[in-house]
């Protein structure tokens, strides 16, 4: 065997090595990869409150019902289905439901406190300047729409907008909200 022949095979061997060494470090890594879909718990995030200014995360809303809407001030659909989001708050957050509204927009948050001033929007705008809500809820456009039971699962997930205020979300959701939440954990 000539020695450029031995070479090809070497560099053949060690591509061979790293793809079956990247195989592996996949197979392992993928238990670790929450898939987002109805049923599956909810992925953390951290986000700013727009209004006060701290740092809140999924976690701070645990045992709560959550509708999460992902949406952005240039996203023309997600502006179209805010008002809806608003008769749901007016109507529902008396009885508990937490509305999350994270903004991805790398804008300055005073420029998107603006905006959803100008809507007149009352429930709680958080911003993910980072965007990596995105990255942890896998989404694939704007507007996107989880919601969570108080156990922190996900049981409803749409993409696009829609009108949040229907009935069959209105009920949907005041079915959660009756259900009991997570009992505390017994301390040792």
């Amino acid at each position: 065997m000539s020695g450029s022949s031995r070479n090809q095979w070497i560099a053949v061997g060690v591509i061979v090595a790293l793809l079956a060494g990247a195989l592996t470090v996949g197979v392992i890594l993928s238990e670790d990869i929450l898939r987002v879909e109805v049923g599956a718990q909810a992925p953390e995030f951290t986000a700013v409150d727009l209004v006060s200014r701290d740092t809140v995360q999924l976690a701070d809303y645990r045992g709560e019902v959550i509708l999460l809407n992902l949406w952005a001030t240039w996203c023309a659909p997600c502006r179209i289905e805010m008002p809806s989001i608003q008769r749901l708050a007016d109507q529902l957050a008396p009885e508990g439901l937490k509305i999350l509204a994270v903004s991805v927009d790398v804008l300055p948050p005073t420029d998107v406190k603006a905006f959803a001033d100008e809507l007149g929007l009352t429930f709680e705008i958080l911003q993910d300047r980072s965007q990596r809500i995105e990255a942890a809820y896998q989404t694939t456009g704007l507007p996107e729409t989880f919601i969570i039971n108080r156990h922190g699962e996900i049981v409803h997930w749409h993409i696009g907008q829609d009108d949040w205020d229907k009935p069959v979300h209105i009920e949907r959701l005041r079915r959660l909200l009756r259900e009991p939440g997570p009992t505390p954990a017994a301390s040792e």
